[in-house]
């Protein structure tokens, strides 16, 4: 425990000296603001694109109108924004050496790995709730509707899909010799999550399906229950990649 004290301190330190935690927060807080705005705003911009020559006849923006910009940014830029800071955090450490002097010290290397993901894991939470609590306030102040009534429940598989992420990026950074590979891996198999998820037998135990019924929830459309197969196994797989990443750590030479 003291080597995961002591090396996620150092984690957070470096996240903050190399500004990337900064940059993950300024773009969520960026995507919480523009939410609800571009929401409020998207008729305006139609009819004034289109000119008073043709008639339009564009139903008022609603929440619901708020909470589908923010699921698609998160869902179709945040999400890849952690990938691509983070991707190294592993093969980074390896190929500068600075693991080197700390595990001939006693460093455990299963510490290296749970220090890396509670950190991604951390960031990623953080940046997904205040990009969330932004946009809700937003919403309620432009949209002050009852379309939304299950705004908090809907959030819950993002966030279990940011768990899952995180162990994701690290396992792929552990097994990779430098950052493009990792970044690749991770992109990759998100990509198969998505073909896989074509498949209607399949999609309902796809962890990719986290991120695809979140405003359907929020409307009360969808049950949470009803994704209780992609939850558990985004968590079994969360666990599993955890743990392959410290074996493929374990037996790495540095």
């Amino acid at each position: 425990m003291k080597d995961i004290y002591y090396f996620t301190k150092k984690e957070l330190l470096e996240v903050w000296r190399t500004k990337r935690l900064l940059i993950l927060l300024i773009v969520f807080i960026i995507f919480g603001i523009l939410s609800p705005l571009m929401a409020k705003l998207t008729p305006e911009i139609l009819k004034s694109s289109f000119g008073s020559e043709i008639q339009l006849t564009i139903p008022e923006p609603t929440s619901i109108d708020s909470w589908v910009q923010f699921y698609k940014n998160i869902t179709q830029m945040g999400i890849y924004i952690l990938v691509i800071l983070y991707s190294n955090s592993v093969s980074g450490e390896v190929s500068r050496g600075s693991l080197t002097n700390l595990v001939t010290k006693g460093l455990n290397r299963s510490a290296v790995i749970t220090s890396k993901y509670l950190v991604i894991a951390m960031q990623g939470v953080l940046a997904v709730c205040l990009s969330f609590s932004i946009t809700a306030a937003y919403t309620a102040y432009y949209f002050p509707d009852n379309n939304s009534p299950h705004i908090v429940i809907a959030l819950v598989p993002l966030l279990i899909f940011i768990l899952f992420l995180s162990a994701l990026i690290v396992f792929g950074s552990a097994i990779s010799s430098n950052s493009f590979a990792g970044l690749l891996f991770t992109i990759t198999t998100i990509a198969l999550f998505y073909l896989m998820n074509l498949f209607e037998n399949i999609s309902k135990f796809n962890p990719i399906s986290l991120i695809g019924e979140n405003v359907s929830i929020l409307q009360g459309e969808t049950q949470l229950n009803e994704q209780y197969w992609a939850m558990s196994i985004s968590l079994l797989a969360t666990i599993f990649l955890f743990s392959a990443a410290i074996s493929v750590m374990n037996k790495k030479k540095l």
